[in-house]
C-alpha cells in the first residue's frame, strides 16, 4: 500500500522539480506551494485513513469534489510539463544554446491544467443522459424485435454519487420506458452501513421485464454476502453464473450473467460461463452481462449474441484509453463486433471517487434497442 501512495505522489513531485522551483518565487510561498501539492497527491491516504479503504473517501462531497480536481490538475499539469520540457529541449538543440521556459509560460500552462480538470469533474459527477443504440441480434424472435433495455454500470454509489444523484439516474432511468433493466456491477464504493441511504432510492427501479443485476470487481472490497442480500432485498434479481429466460409467447430470450474476475482473490466463486448457460432452452438468443469486457472472445465462442459490460469507465480521458486496453482485451469503450457477437462497453454511468474525471469519455444511461439481424430467425 505505501508503493501505492507513492506511486500517486510521483506526478507532484515532478510539477515541483520542473514546474514549481523554476518559478520567480519567495521560497516560503514555494515551500507552501510544494506541501500543498504533496497533500493533494496523497488524496487516497487520506481515504483509507477516513474509512480503512482507498476506495470509499468518507468526507463531505465538497471535499471530495475538491480533492478530485486538485489531483486531477497535478495529474494534467505534470503532463503539460513534460511537453512544455520538451519542447524547451527542442528549441536549445535548434538554437544551440540554453534556453528556459518563461514564468508565463508555467503559469499558463497551470490554468489550463486547473480549467480543463475542472470540466473534467463536472463532466464526471452529473447525472448522465440517455445513449440510445441499436443492436442487430441474430436468430431474434419477431416477438423480441423492438425489445428495449437499459444498462447501467459502475454506478459507485459513495460521499461523491449520494442519494440525490442516485434518484435522479433513477428516475432519468424509469423514464426511459425500458422493457427491462440492468446493471453490470460496481454498484458501490463502501460498506453497506455507510451506503445503505445512498443506495436506497435504487428500490425505485421499474421495468415490466424486472431489472436484474450482476456484480462487478468493488462489491468484492466491500463484504461481497452482505451486499449481495442488501441488493437483492431492493428488488434486483442477481444473476451470478446463472440466467433466466425472458419469455414472449412461445419465444424465449436468455439473459444470463456471470461473477467478477475478480472474485476468486476474494474467496468467492469466480466467473462460470458454462454454469451460466446451463439448461438454457437451445436457439433462443443470449444476453450476456459481464462487468470485464476482457472474455469477449470466450463468450462469442459459446454462441453469445450480445454482451454488455462496463468496468472501463471508457478510459475516462481520450487518449488514455489506450492505457487501458491491454488488461481489457482491447476493449474500453462502444461498440465491438467479436467475432460474431455484439460487445458494448458502457462508459459508466458513475465513476471511482478516487479519480474522477472524464475529458471526452461522457458517462452514460444506456438504452438498447435489439433488432432482428437480416437473415436471422
Amino acid at each position: 500500500m505505501t508503493i501505492f501512495h507513492l506511486i500517486f505522489a510521483t506526478p507532484s513531485l515532478y510539477v515541483i522539480v520542473r514546474w514549481l522551483l523554476p518559478l520567480s518565487l519567495p521560497l516560503w510561498a514555494k515551500g507552501g506551494v510544494a506541501a500543498t501539492l504533496l497533500a493533494a497527491s496523497q488524496y487516497h491516504l487520506w481515504s483509507r485513513l477516513s474509512s480503512g479503504s482507498v476506495f470509499a473517501p468518507e468526507f463531505p462531497r465538497a471535499i471530495v469534489i475538491l480533492f478530485n480536481w486538485a489531483f486531477g490538475a497535478i495529474l494534467l499539469l505534470a503532463l503539460l510539463q513534460i511537453v512544455l520540457d520538451l519542447g524547451t529541449l527542442a528549441t536549445m538543440v535548434v538554437r544551440r544554446e540554453v534556453v528556459g521556459a518563461p514564468d508565463a509560460a508555467r503559469y499558463g500552462i497551470a490554468s489550463v491544467a486547473a480549467l480543463l480538470a475542472a470540466i473534467g469533474v463536472a463532466g464526471a459527477i452529473r447525472v448522465p443522459p440517455v445513449r440510445d443504440i441499436t443492436v442487430a441480434v441474430r436468430d431474434l424472435p419477431s416477438s423480441f424485435d423492438g425489445y428495449r433495455l437499459v444498462q447501467l454500470t459502475d454506478l459507485h454509489i459513495s460521499r461523491l454519487f449520494p442519494q440525490r444523484w442516485t434518484r435522479a439516474v433513477v428516475d432519468r432511468t424509469n423514464a426511459a420506458g425500458a422493457d427491462l433493466i440492468v446493471v453490470t456491477g460496481d454498484f458501490i464504493d463502501g460498506s453497506v452501513d455507510m451506503r445503505r441511504a445512498d443506495v436506497a432510492p435504487l428500490a425505485g427501479l421499474r421495468a415490466p421485464d424486472g431489472v436484474y443485476a450482476i456484480p462487478g470487481n468493488h462489491e468484492y472490497f466491500f463484504d461481497y454476502g452482505g451486499w449481495m442480500r442488501h441488493l437483492a432485498g431492493l428488488g434486483f434479481r442477481m444473476l451470478p453464473n446463472a440466467h433466466r429466460v425472458l419469455a414472449r409467447g412461445g419465444d424465449g430470450l436468455v439473459l444470463a450473467g456471470v461473477t467478477d474476475a475478480s472474485a476468486p482473490s476474494h474467496g468467492e466463486p469466480g466467473p462460470d460461463l458454462d454454469a451460466a448457460l446451463s439448461r438454457r432452452p437451445p436457439g433462443a438468443p443470449v444476453l450476456l452481462l459481464d462487468h470485464q469486457p476482457r472474455n469477449a472472445r470466450r463468450a462469442a465462442a459459446r454462441g453469445v449474441a450480445l454482451q454488455l459490460s462496463g468496468h472501463t469507465h471508457g478510459g475516462m480521458i481520450v487518449g488514455l484509453d489506450r492505457l487501458f486496453r491491454p488488461a481489457n482485451g482491447g476493449f474500453v469503450s462502444g461498440r465491438y463486433a467479436v467475432d460474431g457477437m455484439t460487445l458494448y462497453v458502457s462508459n459508466g454511468t458513475g465513476l471511482w471517487p478516487g479519480f474522477a474525471l472524464r475529458l471526452g469519455r461522457p458517462p452514460e444511461i444506456t438504452r438498447i434497442t435489439l433488432r432482428a439481424a437480416p437473415g436471422g430467425g
